[in-house]
């Protein structure tokens, strides 16, 4: 692994650590300060993570692009590979350990600061079609949307866009938005209000790859050139054009 894509590897990594954290933490902080009311958990815990999602994106994404998910960067090596644009298969290959890895850290991280075990399985049960058919949703959107901000030249409106998608999304969707398997993952690792149990682990990720793919489909119907602006997905990250310069 080259210097370059060690520091976009590391950036992924410490990107979605970030976000879980940021997920974790304030989930844990919101059913300690509402404990009785879930509704108002709920919107603490959005609030805080569309808030930090956009400021990691705007931290990260000049380095590594920001994906902090793995069906982001496999639909930006699929679309770039012809046009010679987004991740190459070695990146794809650092990219997803480096957000899964990142991911459990920073589950472990929240827990450590709330004075908690480092892991705790979650007993959180969540299954079953209708959150299946939520995350197919969540993830098709998400996919579609940070394309479309790049193939229309809106990559400075990612970090709000995002953000903002992911914030409603937690809302509008029954499974409350996880879209994203590096996070899922991430979140089996804590028994809290943002857990999910392990088992329910494989249904969650099995749906975000159905979400991916029908993103793609949707691109290619909406966006047909959306592959030669996969560099700019999330935002342009100069690093790897000047690796490959």
């Amino acid at each position: 692994m080259n210097l370059a894509l060690t520091r976009r590897a590391s950036a992924e990594l410490a990107g979605t650590a970030l976000l879980v954290t940021a997920v974790v933490g304030s989930g844990i902080a919101a059913s300690r300060l509402s404990p009785t009311d879930t509704g108002l958990q709920l919107l603490e815990n959005a609030v805080a993570t569309a808030l930090a999602l956009g400021a990691l994106i705007l931290m990260f994404g000049p380095v590594s692009g920001a994906h902090f998910n793995p069906v982001v960067s496999a639909v930006d090596w699929w679309l770039g590979r012809r046009a010679g644009t987004g991740l190459t298969a070695r990146d794809l290959a650092a990219y997803i350990p480096a957000q899964v890895t990142g991911a459990i850290a920073g589950a472990v991280l929240a827990d450590l600061m709330f004075g908690l075990p480092a892991v705790t399985w979650s007993r959180t049960d969540r299954t079953g079609g209708n959150l299946w058919l939520a995350e197919v949703i969540a993830t098709a959107g998400l996919v579609v949307l940070v394309f479309a901000l790049a193939r229309t030249g809106r990559t400075t409106a990612a970090p709000a866009a995002v953000g903002a998608y992911i914030g409603a999304a937690y809302w509008f969707t029954s499974s409350t938005s996880f879209a994203n398997p590096a996070v899922t993952v991430g979140r089996a690792f804590t028994d809290t209000f943002a857990g999910i149990a392990p088992t329910s682990v494989p249904g969650f990720v099995a749906a975000q790859l159905v979400g991916g793919l029908i993103a793609v489909a949707a691109l290619a119907a909406w966006y047909p050139h959306a592959g030669h602006a996969a560099d700019a997905v999330v935002v342009p990250h100069p690093a790897r054009e000047s690796a490959t310069r």
